[in-house]
């Protein structure tokens, strides 16, 4: 499992050494999340979610995805309270405990489930993107200064490539149209960039100097401590088991969203608390999943 999962994480070292070296940028990671969101994540969801056999169980994966930010939003509004954190500094503490980076894990899960578990965990990600760029994005705007602006909200979604990826691929599936040919051929070649280009995105990203330890370690808890209870809540109530099973616990524990930090530039709430919480996050996932996929393996 580790020899699978070595190459991944030797990708996430390059990328910070390229940073450390001045090879590469912030802005070249903004450049490759960009080729991500709107080239290789939709080619991906393509191909794995045409070709697998849907049936019922199946929604269980974003009414999961659902259960999980509206339970840990319920729990981290009732602990916030007793921080006495600044307006500002609490509405990103709150979006970042709810922001389910579910594109960090696409790499380990088709490195450890194949094209099956990309489909799998994308079908969970629609219900998170969804909430991402409405309830939680409506947060960030109640505690902000930016502009309320719902345009911002409307054009996330009706634009956002991945998710019309998903319908897309739903339907092909329904009507048991193959993706071959020369259109397989196209998006075959895309969808193999998915995982160098988010380790390396990572690795530029990653801040390992982290500052006021303590209210990250408390998101961190509360994002993907308690969101591991809930997933095991969720495969026990739902009666999973099998991939369905490994993919609801595996999402559960995703870290901190990278829409933590654009959220709070936009709406003017705390960035360095935001950056904080990520690299911490960051730093706890690629040391944690590589061990929980040894156990769901």
């Amino acid at each position: 499992m580790y020899l699978k999962l070595l190459p991944i994480l030797l990708i996430f070292a390059l990328g910070y050494l390229l940073k450390k070296i001045n090879v590469l940028k912030k802005e070249d990671a903004d450049l490759f999340l960009k080729l991500v969101f709107y080239i290789a994540a939709p080619a991906l969801i393509l191909l794995s979610i045409s070709n697998i056999k849907l049936n019922s169980q199946l929604w269980s994966l974003p009414l999961s995805a659902i259960f999980i930010i509206l339970v840990t939003y319920i729990i981290t509004l009732a602990i916030s309270r007793t921080l006495k954190l600044p307006r500002e500094s609490l509405g990103s503490f709150l979006i970042a405990c709810l922001i389910m980076n579910i594109g960090f894990l696409l790499p380990f899960t088709l490195a450890a489930f194949g094209m099956e578990g990309v489909a799998l965990i994308s079908l969970f990600d629609f219900a998170n993107g969804i909430l991402t760029f409405t309830f939680i994005y409506y947060l960030a705007t109640k505690y902000g200064q930016g502009t309320n602006d719902k345009k911002i909200i409307r054009k996330k979604i009706l634009l956002s490539p991945p998710i019309w990826a998903l319908i897309l691929a739903i339907i092909l599936n329904l009507l048991k149209i193959k993706i071959t040919g020369p259109v397989y051929d196209f998006l075959q070649p895309l969808s193999y960039l998915i995982s160098p280009l988010i380790m390396l995105s990572l690795g530029i990203y990653f801040q390992p100097k982290l500052k006021n330890i303590t209210i990250p370690i408390i998101a961190l808890i509360l994002r993907s401590g308690l969101g591991l209870l809930l997933g095991l809540l969720l495969v026990w109530l739902f009666g999973l088991d099998g991939l369905e099973k490994s993919i609801v616990i595996l999402a559960s524990v995703a870290p901190v969203g990278y829409n933590t930090l654009t959220f709070s530039s936009l709406e003017k709430l705390d960035q360095n608390l935001a950056a904080n919480i990520i690299s911490l996050s960051l730093l706890f996932s690629i040391i944690f999943i590589p061990i929980l996929l040894t156990f769901l393996r």
